[in-house]
């Protein structure tokens, strides 16, 4: 796997003209080499590929970065970069853009003088965009750990629980069932804060008759999961069924017809032309979806200015809302991998209106 991935960056490195990168992104890093330790850089040239790291993970780099020379950098590793890009011969070295700071650049200008240094955008993470079979499986695994944690959580949804107390128990419930942790802070949005798309657990205590969002999702080896799903505690009126099942009728209508050759905005267009048919497109802002992968917003993205083509092995997720302000609002999410010849959906959440009385 490693070795695979390093071709394919030799590739897109030779279409870029470029002789050698230098990835100083964590996620990257991770990604490129399969190295889990806190610290390090990835020099990769034409016919070479170097991890460097410090006398911490000295024993701990080999064995992971198996198809990498590991080298014990200097106390400012970029003296090592040079070292090795004068060994090489290379003049010039491309960095990665979104990752360093100006500071940071100007450093790296000063340490590597006599080298040019080539701004990239996003190679790395291109790369990622297409999960190889082992990622989808890993993914699936995520994503049913989110799946058990639904069913799991229902039984704490009740009037005078606390938003942050559900919130706790979720994130004990996915690291009790193998994963490192929640894929980001979990939302847990009750009554007139469910019409916050990103409502942080509160103090807030869940009173009868209202609705409960939760969205979450489970770190899990290294990649993440993400699922919504909105509840009522108690039971629903009029209101709460009409907006729940115009999401729902969005959702649905995208998964069915979301297909590989489409664009991000020709998928966000699906859910977001049915919602505003029905007259609360001002109350949905965000996305229909983004990708999801080693880190839980990852390109592509499904908006309306996604213009990357949806190809087969992409993840992404599927997340219409409505939110009404002072009454509350729906999201309802699902994971799904993009095929050859459609999607397949890795959450299976139920997502009939459930009212817990």
């Amino acid at each position: 796997m490693q070795q695979a991935r390093i071709e394919r960056l030799r590739t897109v490195l030779q279409e870029q003209g470029l002789k050698a990168l230098l990835i100083t992104n964590e996620t990257n890093r991770l990604y490129m080499t399969g190295f889990t330790g806190s610290s390090g850089m990835v020099l990769i040239s034409e016919n070479k590929a170097y991890l460097l790291t410090d006398f911490r993970y000295m024993t701990q780099a080999p064995a992971q970065a198996v198809h990498y020379e590991v080298v014990e950098h200097a106390p400012n590793p970029l003296e090592t970069v040079k070292d090795l890009l004068v060994k090489l011969g290379i003049t010039k070295v491309g960095f990665e853009q979104n990752d360093m700071t100006f500071g940071a650049y100007q450093s790296a200008a000063k340490a590597l003088s006599g080298i040019q240094l080539e701004p990239t955008d996003g190679l790395v993470e291109k790369l990622r965009v297409i999960k190889d079979d082992a990622e989808i499986a890993v993914l699936q695994e995520a994503a049913d750990l989110a799946d058990c944690t639904f069913t799991h959580i229902l039984n704490f949804l009740k009037p005078g629980a606390k938003e942050a107390d559900i919130a706790l128990e979720i994130e004990m419930f996915v690291r009790k069932n193998g994963a490192a942790s929640t894929s980001f802070e979990t939302i847990v949005a009750s009554g007139e804060r469910s019409a916050l798309p990103h409502g942080k657990a509160s103090d807030r205590l869940l009173q009868a008759n209202e609705f409960v969002t939760l969205d979450y999702g489970a770190y899990y080896k290294r990649y993440c999961s993400d699922i919504t799903r909105t509840v009522v505690v108690g039971k629903p009126t009029e209101k709460h069924k009409e907006i729940y099942q115009i999401v729902l009728e969005a959702q649905m209508t995208a998964l069915d017809k979301i297909r590989p050759g489409m664009t991000g905005r020709e998928a966000d267009a699906i859910a977001r032309d049915i919602i505003q048919r029905h007259g609360y497109g001002d109350y949905f802002g965000h996305g229909t979806g983004h990708g999801l992968g080693m880190e839980v917003h990852e390109a592509p993205r499904l908006s309306k200015n996604g213009d990357t083509v949806l190809t087969p092995g992409m993840i992404v997720t599927v997340e219409p809302g409505i939110y009404l302000p002072g009454f509350g609002g729906v999201r309802i999410e699902d994971d799904i991998v993009v095929t050859e010849s459609g999607i397949k959906i890795l959450t299976h959440s139920s997502k009939d209106l459930i009212a817990l009385d």
